[in-house]
């Protein structure tokens, strides 16, 4: 398999004008760097706000005018550069939008799928395949005529994956595609994107949910105020030990399974001079202090820390699997403590009851 896309160094950043005309550059992702293969998933697991979205529409090529890019992004080994990404964007690379605020309210589903046509063989041609995708996704003919208010939830998110996988992109972005969706659509949307994998497509998970994250991809990238500081094997994230980064084993015994061992502290707004952990950080030296520590291989995963091996054994490697994950537990941005529903398998599934799993959410 070969590399879909890869992702180096990236940093954007906005300019502001602030009290007239006082400049000020925002600093929003700082030196981001991960890939994908062919027939993998990667999460991008991080709090609300917090930017991850601007990656998609980096590699889209659709930011704001006011935005500064430095860093390379390749797709299929090649240098995206911003006319190659509006000739593949939309056919090659496709995009599942966050919000279903997306779809025309004044248009038929199916006339926002099938989109512009230059005649009228192109246009029963599309509709042919819009009719193909829609139904494969169990969207039967009745739905073509809907307009998206008449959509439920799980239907409007699956009018996006299907008019998303009309021009059967290699890349698919998935941005935060199952917030507000009761628990039968959240599972019915993990089953779509898997299915995704199966058929060689790779995909880019944009979430804030670590339940999805768990349940869908293959590894996890966790990001924290602009910088991506792990990326590991989803398997790795059920046991702490097993996990590099002080911050993501803070995030999972957090987990109720866990204890709900919470830690103080809120991820820096603006850029600092040091680690963006250094404040909160439990192994942390005086080099962390004022000096930025790089993303490195370990072991077949990245970390960003300078500390980490203080706290992880070289030996420890999960050969557990995740069975199940249940609620839909957010990473809430900016708070003391951090509160995220836990994964839970089979075994100890009837030890939680439904009240206990709302409360923890």
């Amino acid at each position: 398999m070969g590399k879909l896309l890869e992702v180096n160094n990236l940093s954007i950043s906005f300019t502001q004008y602030v009290q007239g005309l006082n400049r000020h550059d925002l600093k929003v992702i700082s030196d981001l760097s991960l890939d994908i293969e062919e027939s993998e998933i990667v999460a991008v697991l991080g709090s609300s706000g917090s930017g991850k979205s601007l990656l998609a529409h980096t590699i889209l090529g659709i930011l704001p005018y006011n935005a500064h890019v430095t860093g390379e992004v390749k797709y299929k080994g090649e240098v995206l550069d911003q006319d190659k990404k509006e000739k593949i964007r939309g056919k090659e690379i496709c995009l599942i939008p966050q919000s279903v605020n997306f779809l025309d309210p004044l248009m038929k589903v199916s006339q926002q799928a099938v989109g512009e046509c230059k005649d009228d063989d192109e246009r029963k041609e599309k509709k042919l395949k819009q009719r193909e995708v829609f139904a494969k996704y169990g969207l039967d003919e009745s739905v073509d005529d809907l307009y998206p208010f008449e959509l439920s939830g799980g239907m409007a998110r699956k009018v996006l994956l299907s008019t998303a996988l009309l021009n059967d992109p290699d890349l698919l972005i998935a941005d935060e595609p199952t917030p507000g969706l009761d628990s039968k659509s959240v599972e019915e949307t993990i089953q779509d994107i898997r299915k995704l994998k199966e058929q060689g497509k790779g995909v880019l998970l944009i979430t804030h949910e670590i339940d999805v994250a768990l349940k869908t991809a293959d590894r996890i990238a966790i990001f924290y105020s602009g910088y991506v500081i792990e990326i590991n094997k989803v398997e790795n994230f059920l046991n702490s030990e097993n996990l590099l980064h002080p911050y993501t084993k803070a995030l999972v015994d957090a987990l109720p399974r866990n204890g709900f061992k919470l830690t103080e502290g809120v991820q820096p707004l603006e850029e600092v001079s040091g680690c963006p952990y250094y404040e909160n950080c439990p192994i942390s030296s005086d080099k962390c202090a004022n000096n930025k520590p790089e993303l490195i291989e370990h072991n077949g995963a990245m970390i960003r820390c300078f500390n980490f091996n203080k706290a992880v054994s070289e030996d420890s490697v999960s050969e557990e699997v995740v069975d199940g994950v249940v609620s839909e537990a957010p990473v809430e941005d900016s708070v003391s403590e951090e509160v995220i529903e836990e994964p839970i398998t089979e075994e100890i599934a009837e030890e939680v009851n439904d009240e206990e799993a709302n409360d923890g959410a």
